[in-house]
Order: C-alpha cells, then structure tokens, then sequence
C-alpha cells in the first residue's frame, strides 16, 4: 500500500502565496490601480489617463500658481478607483524656486536627500507619462508634503525639486484627489 505524504511546510506556504496572489491579481481585475501613491497598475498606457489634461487644469485642482516664469510645463491625470492621482511639472529659474516654495507653504521644511531611493515601485502616477525621470531616481533632490489633508478634494501633495543646473531647478508636484 502506497501512502500520500503531507505536504511540508516550505509546499503549504509556497502554494499558499500563489494562491494569495492569484486571488488579489483577480480581485483587482483589469480596471487598474486605485490611484493611490505606490499602487502598481497593469500598464501605464491604459485609458486610465485623462486625454486632454492641461498644466493649468492641473494647477487648479492642486491648488498651485505655476510661476510665469515656468517652462517646460507638464502634467498628467490618471482616474482610479478611489482616488485620481495628478502629476505637474515644470522648470524654474533658479531665483524662482523659494519664491515658489514658500507660496505653498509645506508642512515642514522640505528634506535634502543626497542619494536616489535604491530600487523603488513604479509609483501608480509616474513622472514617465510625461517623458521625465522619477524624482526618486535623482540625487540631491530636496523633498517634502506640502498638505495632507488639503483644500477640497485633494487628500495630500507632495513636492520634490531637483537641480538641473547652476540656473534653473524642475519641480515635480504628485497629489491624490
């Protein structure tokens, strides 16, 4: 008589995580992320995005005055579920930036980091839709919350500036609304 062995418990746990991971791949479905900071979507050129959104559109719903002396303006609105999650871009002269950063008004002084994050998720609103490097793939980015919570149906935005040059700095603004 031939007996079945039991499972060990490397096997349980093992089929335990496919399982797991098959039951939330399903459960998210095709529909995308949530939109929410960090959430994975299955590709970023799905009809998620919004067609036809503007730097301006954007800068209202964030709450932000894009300087006029701002160039290379760019921005992106990706619906969720739950939350949408806004990108804006632009670049500034270098004595524009305080300026800038002061109208805003963050939380608490914006950080230096010196060094890029090491290997970070796709962020669920990445800066790639509009042709730029995440600002955590940089170094020497001074970073920070701006509000969380904040004014109408923006639940929190975040700033990270970025040095290009001895003359000009591109400000990167994420927020989830």
């Amino acid at each position: 008589m031939i007996r079945a062995r039991r499972p060990g418990p490397a096997v349980a746990l093992t089929v335990t995580t496919v399982l797991l991971g098959a039951l939330a791949a399903g459960c998210s479905g095709t529909s995308g992320s949530s939109g929410r900071e960090g959430g994975r979507s299955p590709d970023p050129g799905t009809s998620e995005w919004v067609e036809g959104a503007t730097a301006e559109s954007i800068a209202r719903t964030l709450h932000v005055e894009v300087p006029s002396t701002a160039t290379h303006t760019a921005a992106a609105h990706r619906k969720g579920l739950q939350d949408d999650g806004l990108i804006l871009s632009f670049v500034l002269p270098a004595e524009a930036v305080e300026p800038f950063l002061t109208q805003l008004k963050p939380e608490q002084p914006l950080r230096l980091r010196a060094q890029p994050f090491a290997a970070e998720a796709t962020p669920a609103t990445p800066f790639a839709r509009l042709g730029l490097p995440e600002p955590d793939s940089l170094p020497k980015v001074r970073e920070g919350q701006v509000c969380a919570p904040c004014k109408g149906d923006l639940n929190w935005l975040k700033i990270a500036v970025a040095q290009i040059d001895v003359r000009s700095s591109r400000v990167y603004l994420r927020g989830v609304d």
